[in-house]
């Protein structure tokens, strides 16, 4: 009988950073989202405090987002992503430990830093190694992680209910899958070498944007956080309050991670026809009707079209703002994303807060996916106008127009 054939040092690698967003992101900061409607039936967790803990994840993720960008050294930044690897573990056993809030909001804090390991060091270091390697500078694999990261957690919660396991158990049930992806997400991850002189000599210089661009591009990317985190972190939630809706929360979640997992690719697609910003532009609207669907109709038909239209757009979002930041600085996009992470993450820790408490008054969400969709469309305007009078968004746009399509 042949032996299989073994995976190239390539694909190894892509998948060490997919199995990182498995991980870090899936279960460290996901799990929470199909569990939150299973921990308020079970425990004492009302409506305010599950979005207070959902802030300090994100808090937790700022944190880590601004030490990753502070870091220069290619090897600390290796070590700093193993560090968030273990701490992912750790985070997701700590949630099992005790009802008691202070110990889940530290959790939740220490989950969210850990999720920039995936999203920020791990890409960076996969980045570095490929083009040391001189493969393709291309992440759409490791990005396609994030959405099979909501698709399993969305799975296991699904599955383990079907058990009839409680709360608890099941954060010990997502604490073994944890050691699992931990695995290969170390160990198919070669340490970074030193760089090789003149590596990046044929790279483009920096072409710092025009102050409108960031002004309006920061501005633009706070609506995008805070239209993205109410649904990533309530829709579960949303779905299960609906009487007519009850069970369907955990497959709409599923449907957001399988929506969620080519987007990367799918937007990159769009921008070669329309641009970087006009494919940003149509992503947010996109995510408008997503967000606000579920306070228009309790059907299930309007809950998937919603899971399938927020999956498939908030992950381009992210990704398109990275590419552009790749464009403008191409030998340090950490300098653009730094700030753009800080306008993001801002908006993330205010926003689940806020929703959550409106949420305890009102006894519906309804009001904060309105005021997540009004957001969201703010920012698409804001786009829309810097796109008609900015060189810097004119530019980029004919450089994604014109870019090679092999």
């Amino acid at each position: 009988m042949a032996k299989p054939l073994p995976l190239s040092p390539r694909y190894r690698v892509l998948l060490a950073g997919l199995f990182s967003q498995l991980l870090c992101v899936g279960v460290a900061r996901f799990a929470y989202t199909p569990l939150l409607p299973v921990m308020q039936q079970q425990t004492w967790l009302n409506d305010a405090q599950g979005g207070w803990l959902a802030a300090l994840n994100y808090a937790g993720y700022m944190l880590g987002a601004l030490t990753a960008a502070s870091i220069h050294s290619i090897r600390f930044k290796d070590t700093l992503y193993r560090l968030t690897l273990v701490l992912a573990l750790a985070s997701t056993a700590g949630m099992a430990l005790a009802d008691s809030f202070w110990l889940w909001a530290a959790m939740r804090f220490v989950a969210g830093f850990s999720s920039s390991g995936a999203m920020l060091l791990a890409s960076g270091l996969i980045l570095h190694w490929l083009i040391q390697h001189r493969q393709r500078g291309e992440l759409g694999i490791h990005f396609a992680g994030l959405g099979l990261g909501i698709l399993l957690a969305a799975l296991a919660v699904e599955l383990m209910l079907r058990l009839a396991l409680d709360w608890q158990t099941q954060w010990w049930g997502f604490t073994v899958l944890a050691v699992v992806l931990l695995i290969p997400a170390w160990a198919w991850l070669p340490r970074p070498a030193k760089p090789i002189m003149g590596a990046g000599g044929g790279q483009r210089q920096a072409q710092p944007p025009s102050r409108t661009f960031m002004r309006l591009m920061l501005a633009a990317y706070f609506c995008a956080g805070y239209g993205y985190v109410i649904s990533a972190t309530f829709i579960v939630a949303i779905v299960e309050r609906e009487p007519l809706l009850a069970g369907a929360g955990n497959w709409t979640f599923a449907l957001v991670g399988l929506a969620a997992a080519p987007a990367v690719m799918l937007w990159d697609l769009v921008a070669r026809w329309v641009g970087y910003l006009g494919a940003l532009i149509a992503a947010m609207a996109l995510q408008v009707v997503g967000i606000v669907l579920p306070a228009l109709t309790d059907s299930l038909a309007g809950v998937l079209v919603s899971a399938v239209l927020y999956g498939g757009t908030f992950l381009g979002c992210v990704s398109l703002v990275l590419t552009m930041a790749g464009r403008l600085y191409p030998q340090s996009p950490a300098r653009m994303m730094g700030r753009m992470t800080l306008a993001y993450g801002a908006a993330q820790i205010i926003a689940p807060a806020l929703t959550g408490m409106l949420a305890e008054a009102s006894g519906h969400y309804d009001i904060g996916l309105w005021l997540a969709g009004g957001f969201v469309a703010l920012g698409a305007v804001l786009l829309a106008w810097l796109r008609g009078v900015d060189h810097t968004a004119q530019r980029l746009d004919a450089e994604a127009k014109a870019a090679p399509t092999g």
